[in-house]
């Protein structure tokens, strides 16, 4: 039966009762021109703004023929006289006294290719971001945006947005069968449009608006929509960075990284939020002055919390809109890379929040999830778990792993709570949880997932980094994957920094006690290749600031900071400093404000920030303190076990043999006449010393430089004798 009205040739009723209602699930097979050849040559249009439609050629804009109103609410529909073989075409409109034209959007053809089909099948498109998302996009001529979306279990997709009204019933997309991809070329529009997806779920009702999981820009939060932009335009001027960056990534070479929350690093006179081009200013300049090789952000993809830090994320595609535009995101990596310094972000790849607007029931189903709340629920933070198991799934993540990589130039991923993703029971009581087709604990699909991620980055992009949150003793994590590893470059010692931190908030009197604290680091400290960190997490949620952990009275304070960031830079393993403990923050982090930038007008606030740029001074400078940070050969004990003293003496060494000495006084009493082995004889030179007067320490112990004497001490025939400082760390090195 064919709807009322003197067309013959209408689309059936229930066709067109279902584009007005908003039911259609294949609006192509009713809208846009249909027929041709023997059969009528026909235009079905619904526009709901429109009074009147007419069908124009597109050669001339010359009119053809005008639709009749076949529904009330706004179906429009015709036969095209005179024509057999279907033809490019326009459509004028009116309502009242506005007149205007528009290019048809169901009458373009289907946008994905053959091998995009292929590609995601298979869940090994490396370049998703290239085809799902919205990208502004010339087709057969015309300018418009091209929206891609993966829903497969939906009855029906649009993209809604400023450019229609928010109305789903407009622009219905069109669904590739073989991988559930519903795409729509929306022509006559460009950049900077709102836009969300309204989605018929798997059982008819209408879910909550969705964000585009591959939007590349958002509104500012709490706002959520996405914002059509295409991929970052910009013109890169870090060649010089990029051609390095291998070499400069290689295990012998310095790392040291400045964590940073760029919403809390430093903000305005007013307490108001820098964009990227100020922040890229005021960074540069300070992390050249403190020596730091590298800047990693707290996640900079969307997020609609700012109290998540950026670890609840929903936009994985987007820079966080909060400091501005994608461009000038772009900008501000290259701002850095151009000052020689890497760029590291924070991956959050373990889990998502549960916002309706985002990946949570996508299409009506567990869709990026389990079903299963003992697989896909995370009951530590309220957030959903990926199915890793899904390839397209995983093809999501690893595709936006890839996306910061090729896009902005981000030097390393520094993957989150990876030790969440590794096992089935974590944080699970029994029964929570379901063990693996073997029975054990391992989420394997995890497994393969990050295994696969890191093999494409390390394939796909040499030079660049992945770093693993991991707290386990999970083996490996650090291996290339060829070798059975999880193919990480470098893992966090969590160890590492649980004891040292442990021991150095004890009162002096007590550290001769738990001396083993200091030292049971370098059992496992080869292991794999580490980053020591202090990040964020040691200074939040009433843990208080790094040096409010420091015991004593408030020249003690700092003197134990000095001395614990010392013995920090000396040990083997690259370096995370969280910002603010460079330069004695006192206050818990508060990601709502800017840090205390005035303390630096204090000189023991200042000493502390001195200790930090020379400790990266003489960490890049001396090759005995970086070369070989992940090989055994790199570190020798001298003294580890005395405890009595509470005295840590040791030597690293460059690839080149050259040794340097460190020795940590860890008590407040000075030692004088301290007697340490030598690794050869001749002279040697104080080139640090934490209890230096410029940084506010006293002043003591020796500073002109030692000759050995031929004394057995450590097991080696020379020896130093020099007087130790309290509280403090001393670098030597042969005078020459």
């Amino acid at each position: 039966m064919n709807a009322a009205g003197t067309n013959p040739y209408a689309a059936p009723t229930a066709d067109i009762n279902a584009i007005v209602s908003g039911r259609h699930g294949n609006p192509f097979v009713v809208l846009g021109m249909q027929g041709g050849g023997d059969e009528p040559l026909i235009v079905n249009v619904f526009a709901p703004e429109a009074g009147e439609v007419t069908v124009l050629d597109r050669d001339g804009n010359t009119p053809i023929e005008k639709l009749e109103r076949v529904h009330p609410d706004g179906f429009f529909s015709g036969v095209v006289p005179d024509r057999k073989d279907r033809f490019a075409y326009r459509l004028g409109m009116s309502a009242g006294d506005h007149r205007w034209e528009i290019d048809d959007p169901y009458s373009f053809g289907p946008i994905l290719g053959e091998l995009d089909e292929y590609l995601m099948g298979e869940g090994r498109h490396a370049e998703l971001y290239k085809r799902l998302g919205a990208h502004p996009a010339e087709v057969g001529g015309v300018q418009g945006v091209v929206f891609c979306v993966w829903a497969p279990n939906a009855r029906r997709v649009s993209v809604v947005g400023d450019f229609n009204a928010w109305d789903g019933r407009r622009h219905p997309m069109r669904k590739r069968l073989g991988v559930g991809v519903w795409e729509l070329f929306v022509p006559g529009i460009g950049t900077g449009h709102r836009y969300k997806y309204e989605i018929l779920g798997v059982h008819g009702d209408l879910l909550p608006l969705k964000s585009d999981p591959l939007s590349f820009s958002s509104e500012v939060p709490p706002a959520t929509a996405s914002i059509a932009s295409g991929l970052p335009k910009y013109e890169w001027g870090d060649e010089g960075w990029m051609s390095q960056r291998a070499a400069r990534h290689a295990k012998t070479e310095p790392v040291s990284i400045y964590e940073v929350h760029l919403g809390s690093w430093r903000r305005g006179a007013d307490g108001e939020v820098l964009d990227y081009d100020a922040l890229a200013e005021l960074l540069v300049s300070y992390v050249k002055e403190m020596g730091f090789t590298h800047v990693e952000l707290l996640p900079i993809s969307e997020h609609p919390f700012s109290g998540s830090w950026g670890y609840q994320p929903i936009g994985l595609f987007a820079p966080t809109s909060r400091f501005g535009s994608p461009e000038a995101f772009a900008r501000f990596v290259d701002e850095l890379h151009q000052a020689g310094i890497g760029v590291i972000i924070d991956w959050v790849p373990a889990h998502f929040p549960s916002d309706a607007h985002g990946l949570v029931r996508f299409d009506g189903t567990a869709l990026y999830e389990h079903e299963d709340p003992r697989l896909g629920y995370h009951q530590d933070w309220n957030t959903l778990i990926y199915n890793f198991g899904r390839v397209e799934v995983s093809n999501f993540l690893q595709a936006n792993a890839l996306f910061w990589l090729d896009q902005y130039h981000i030097d390393a991923l520094r993957v989150d709570a990876v030790a969440s993703m590794l096992y089935l029971d974590y944080s699970r009581k029994a029964g929570e949880w379901i063990p693996n087709r073997h029975g054990g604990n391992e989420n394997l699909d995890a497994i393969a997932f990050l295994r696969e991620t890191n093999q494409r980055v390390a394939d796909l992009h040499p030079g660049a980094l992945t770093i693993a949150e991991e707290s386990t003793a999970w083996p490996g994590v650090s291996r290339p994957v060829g070798d059975g590893g999880l193919g990480f470059n470098y893992k966090w010692n969590m160890g590492w920094m649980h004891d040292t931190l442990a021991y150095i908030s004890l009162d002096p009197v007590h550290r001769k006690h738990h001396h083993h604290q200091m030292t049971f680091g370098l059992v496992y400290a080869f292991s794999e290749n580490f980053v020591l960190p202090i990040s964020h997490d040691e200074v939040v949620h009433g843990k208080g600031s790094l040096l409010g952990k420091m015991p004593g009275d408030r020249w003690q304070k700092f003197a134990n900071l000095r001395t614990y960031l010392s013995f920090m830079w000396t040990h083997p393993g690259k370096k995370l400093l969280f910002m603010g403990c460079e330069f004695g923050q006192e206050r818990e982090w508060n990601h709502d404000q800017s840090l205390d930038w005035h303390l630096l007008d204090d000189p023991m606030h200042a000493g502390v920030k001195a200790v930090v740029r020379d400790l990266n001074g003489i960490y890049r400078d001396l090759p005995a303190l970086h070369e070989l940070d992940c090989d055994p050969a790199g570190f020798e004990w001298l003294g580890s076990d005395d405890a009595e003293n509470s005295v840590y003496s040791f030597i690293r060494r460059g690839r080149n043999g050259d040794p340097v000495i460190v020795l940590c006084n860890m008590t407040p009493m000075p030692r004088s006449g301290y007697r340490v082995g030598a690794p050869k004889a001749g002279t040697w030179a104080v080139r640090f010393n934490s209890d230096a007067a410029e940084y506010g320490g006293s002043g003591a112990g020796t500073t002109e430089p030692v000759e050995t004497e031929a004394v057995t001490w450590h097991g080696r025939p020379q020896s130093l004798e020099l007087d130790l400082p309290p509280l403090a760390a001393v670098v030597l090195a042969p005078a020459e």
